[in-house]
C-alpha cells in the first residue's frame, strides 16, 4: 500500500511539473491547424510533449539526477554549455516571460482590455520577485489549490467540448501533421526541463526510502505512467477541441485567443474569466519556481560570486521586458533555439537509455556533435540565415522533408568511433 501511495504522490507531482499553464495553449492550436487529421498530430505532439520528458526523467534517475552525468559523457565543457542554454531557455529567455505574457493575454486582457501590458507585467514580475526573494509556503499552497482548480476547469471544458462540440473537424490541407506537431511539442520545453528538474524527483524518491537505483528507476517509471495518463487526457482533449474549431476559426488567430474563444463558446463569459484567472495564478506559481531554479543554478555555477538575490533580480527584470513582446512573438523567438537544442537532447536521452551497452563513450561525442551541426543549420534557417550549399546537402538527407535530417548524421556519428576502435584493435 505504501508503494502505491508513493507512486501516486510522485506521479501527480510529475504531472504538475510538466503541465505548465502556458502549455495548454499549444494543443488547441495544433488541433485547429490539423482539422480532421488531429489524431496524427496528437501522436507527434505526445512524443515530444509527454514521451521525451518522462523518458528524460527515467534516464536522469539512472544518472543520479545529475546533469553532468547525463551530458558529461560528451565532455565537461559541453555539459556546462548545454546546461546553461537549457536553463536560459526554461528561464529568462523563453519560459518565464511566456508566463507573464500568457497571464496578460488570458487573465487580464479579456476582463480589462484597456489596461496596458507594461503595467500588468510590471506588477506581475514585481510580485514574482518578492515571492522569490522571500520564500514562503504561500506559493506552494496556492499551487496546490490552483492546479486542481485549473484541472477541474479544463475537465469541464473538455467534457462539454466532446459532448456538445462547437463544430466538426474539417480538412485543412495540412502536410506532414506528425512531424509538424512533433516540432511544435518542442515549445512545451518539458524534455529540456526534465534534465534539470529530475534531481527534485530523485530526491523525493530517496526521501521516501528508496535507496537502490533500480528501485528508484522502477518507481519513477510507474509514477511516469500516472503522469503520462493525465497529460494524455488533457492534451488529447484540448487538441480535439481545437480541431472542432477548424471549420469556424481563422488559422491566423493567436493561440491565446483561440483557447479563450473555445472556452467562451462552451461555457460563456464566466467560463472564460474563470479559466483566465486560474491560468494567471498558475502561471505565477510556475514563474516563481523557474526564477528560483535559475537563481540557484547560476549562483551555484559561479560559486556564489553572483549572489542568488542578484541573479533572480536580473532574471526577473529581463523576463519582464521580454514578456511584453507577447505570447506569439515569444513563441517565434523560441523556434531557432529549440530547433537547435532539442535534437541534441533527444539524441542524448536515447544514448543514455542504452548507456550500459555503449562501451565506447566516444560514440556520445560523435552522435551529438554531428546532430548539433545539422540542428545549428536548421536553427539559422529559422532566423533567415541561409547557408545555401550546406542546406542543399542537408535537404538531401533521409527524413529531411519531415524535419528529421539529424537522424542519419547522429547514426553516422555513433558508428564512426566504433569503426576506428575496431581498426585500432586489429592493428594492435
Amino acid at each position: 500500500m505504501k508503494k502505491f501511495n508513493d507512486v501516486l504522490v510522485i506521479g501527480l507531482a510529475l504531472f504538475a511539473m510538466f503541465f505548465g499553464a502556458g502549455n495548454l495553449i499549444f494543443p488547441p492550436y495544433i488541433g485547429l491547424l490539423s482539422g480532421d487529421r488531429w489524431f496524427i498530430s496528437l501522436i507527434g505532439f505526445l512524443l515530444t510533449g509527454i514521451g521525451l520528458p518522462l523518458i528524460g526523467i527515467i534516464v536522469m534517475s539512472k544518472n543520479d539526477g545529475k546533469f553532468e552525468n547525463f551530458a558529461g559523457k560528451v565532455g565537461t565543457n559541453f555539459s556546462k554549455g548545454l546546461g546553461i542554454i537549457i536553463m536560459l531557455a526554461i528561464g529568462p529567455l523563453l519560459a518565464i516571460p511566456r508566463t507573464g505574457a500568457t497571464t496578460y493575454e488570458m487573465a487580464i486582457k479579456p476582463i480589462f482590455p484597456g489596461v496596458s501590458p507594461i503595467v500588468v507585467t510590471t506588477i506581475y514580475f514585481a510580485i514574482n520577485l518578492y515571492l522569490v526573494i522571500n520564500p514562503s509556503s504561500v506559493v506552494d499552497k496556492i499551487g496546490k489549490i490552483l492546479t486542481p482548480v485549473l484541472l477541474t476547469m479544463l475537465a469541464i471544458i473538455i467534457f462539454k467540448g466532446i459532448t456538445t462540440p462547437i463544430g466538426t473537424p474539417v480538412s485543412t490541407g495540412i502536410e506532414n501533421p506528425f512531424s509538424k506537431s512533433f516540432a511544435e511539442g518542442y515549445q512545451t520545453m518539458d524534455a529540456l526541463a526534465s534534465t534539470v528538474f529530475a534531481g527534485i524527483v530523485i530526491a523525493s524518491v530517496v526521501a521516501k526510502g528508496y535507496k537502490d537505483t533500480k528501485d528508484q528507476v522502477k518507481l519513477t517509471l510507474l509514477a511516469g505512467v500516472i503522469a503520462a495518463t493525465g497529460l494524455l487526457l488533457v492534451y488529447g482533449g484540448l487538441m480535439y477541441l481545437g480541431a472542432t474549431a477548424s471549420g469556424i476559426a481563422n488559422a491566423d488567430i493567436s493561440k491565446t485567443q483561440l483557447t479563450i474563444m473555445i472556452t467562451e463558446k462552451l461555457l460563456g463569459t464566466f467560463g472564460k474569466v474563470a479559466l483566465g484567472i486560474a491560468v494567471g495564478f498558475a502561471c505565477l506559481t510556475t514563474s516563481v519556481g523557474l526564477t528560483a531554479t535559475a537563481g540557484e543554478f547560476f549562483s551555484g555555477l559561479t560559486n556564489n560570486k553572483l549572489s542568488y538575490k542578484l541573479v533572480v533580480t536580473v532574471v526577473t527584470i529581463f523576463s519582464a521586458v521580454v514578456s511584453n513582446f507577447g505570447v506569439e512573438k515569444i513563441v517565434k523567438l523560441a523556434v531557432p533555439l529549440l530547433v537547435t537544442v532539442y535534437p541534441v537532447v533527444i539524441v542524448l536521452i536515447i544514448l543514455n537509455i542504452f548507456d550500459e551497452f555503449i562501451k565506447n563513450k566516444n560514440c556520445y561525442a560523435g552522435a551529438v556533435y554531428l546532430t548539433l551541426i545539422v540542428s545549428i543549420v536548421d536553427g539559422l534557417a529559422a532566423i533567415g540565415v541561409n547557408l545555401k550549399g550546406v542546406q542543399a546537402m542537408i535537404a538531401k538527407l533521409p527524413f529531411a522533408s519531415a524535419s528529421f535530417a539529424w537522424i542519419v548524421p547522429a547514426l553516422v556519428g555513433f558508428i564512426i568511433p566504433l569503426i576506428f576502435s575496431k581498426k585500432k584493435q586489429t592493428n594492435n
